[in-house]
């Protein structure tokens, strides 16, 4: 089940809910993030849907890995480089797309290559959305960032499940050497996890043991986003249905 708590939307469908609805998910390295928003996603309707048309974009923090110089890059060949770490990314470009994004605009962002450690020669566009869930495992670390969030989501799996995740994600889709991968997780991503990661759980509204398994969870936020997204009367018509026997929460 998740842990929730209150997340402010409006008493009785009153208050405007602001477009798009920005949802920050964090947690660690492997935790399920991704398969998190993607299972709201699905469960929304939209993976099926034209990009351009879609109400619900995933953006992810790691298109946001800043460009390394010639040394940082040997450093990463040898899994030598803190990739966990704050200054790993370009924040600067992280927060003028998200503000961007805030606005309603559209947006291009860079694609990552993961094998070679740097970003792809084409990028990705963004369409604006009802809903954009943003995913990485630092995007409750910045406060400013933080504040765009209308719902933050922390993704709590058990160390174990995620050291075994990074293990078999690395060394077969990264083509990442398994001691290379065990170092560095052992020297830099499990501190970086303790030191940058965990401290920002206390933020979340909603926090979801077991990722992705969590079904139930999941759900839940989806019904909530689903409350939070349906059309509400204008102002003309609920004021017309005050007298209404149908007008729930206000006693007559």
């Amino acid at each position: 089940m998740a842990a929730v708590r209150d997340l402010g939307h409006r008493g009785n469908g009153v208050d405007r809910v602001p477009r798009p609805f920005v949802i920050g998910v964090a947690g660690g390295t492997a935790s399920g993030k991704s398969t998190v928003c993607e299972k709201i996603m699905q469960q929304l309707g939209q993976t099926d849907v034209d990009r351009r048309q879609r109400q619900v974009a995933i953006i992810g923090q790691d298109s946001f890995y800043k460009v390394l110089n010639d040394a940082e890059k040997e450093q990463a060949a040898k899994g030598q480089f803190n990739f966990d770490h704050p200054e790993a990314y370009d924040y600067d470009f992280m927060f003028e797309t998200m503000s961007k994004i805030v606005q309603g605009k559209t947006v291009e962002i860079p694609s990552y290559d993961y094998v070679t450690n740097s970003r792809k020669s084409s990028n990705l566009a963004i369409y604006p959305a009802d809903v954009v869930l943003f995913e990485g495992i630092l995007v409750f670390y910045w406060p400013e960032l933080r504040n765009m969030f209308h719902m933050k989501l922390f993704v709590d799996t058990d160390p174990d499940t995620r050291l075994s995740r990074r293990v078999l994600r690395d060394t077969k889709e990264r083509c990442r050497d398994l001691d290379q991968t065990l170092n560095q997780y052992t020297n830099l991503v499990k501190p970086a996890f303790e030191e940058f990661c965990l401290p920002t759980k206390k933020y979340a509204d909603v926090i979801i043991p077991r990722g992705a398994d969590n079904t139930v969870a999941i759900d839940l936020i989806v019904q909530h986003i689903q409350e939070l997204l349906r059309p509400q009367p204008r102002e003309t018509t609920r004021r017309a249905r005050h007298n209404s026997d149908s007008f729930v929460g206000r006693p007559h």
